[in-house]
């Protein structure tokens, strides 16, 4: 049987596997570590929120745009500062997904943050939130393929 991990880029692959080797109360440290690693938004995003999409399914207030040139994908992201675990997850997929192309992005199973344990430490409204995250990174690069 393949390991839904093997369809995962490299740097997501190696996040995945630092939270498989964390203990729950691990989990959120490490989720709340990569909150404060949200890098802030570059001018152009701030200056005109337009270029930013809204991930409407999740119920926190996320934002996000994506940007392809010859070093690949790099996903921006705006979370609020109160939602300390949606900025993590939103800071582990800028990072582990920067650099990668929109084939990528797509290969990469829906659930694959299942691998993670989250689902021991997180609520499932929380987890459905982060789902709907992926889904819409998938659907930004698929526009970028476009």
């Amino acid at each position: 049987m393949n390991d839904p991990n093997d369809t995962l880029p490299p740097k997501l692959k190696s996040i995945v596997e630092d939270f498989q080797l964390s203990e729950s109360a691990e989990k959120v440290e490490l989720l709340l570590d990569y909150a404060g690693r949200l890098q802030p938004l570059p001018d152009r995003f701030r200056e005109d929120r337009a270029l930013l999409e809204p991930v409407e399914e999740c119920m926190t207030p996320v934002f996000v745009a994506a940007e392809l040139d010859a070093d690949g994908l790099q996903f921006y992201f705006d979370v609020p500062p109160e939602s300390p675990t949606v900025r993590g997850y939103a800071a582990l997929m800028a990072e582990g997904l920067g650099g990668t192309y929109p084939e990528d992005v797509l290969r990469i199973p829906n659930d694959f943050y299942l691998a993670m344990g989250l689902e021991h430490v997180l609520t499932m409204q929380r987890l459905n939130g982060f789902a709907s995250i992926v889904a819409h990174l998938k659907r930004l690069a698929t526009k970028l393929l476009q």
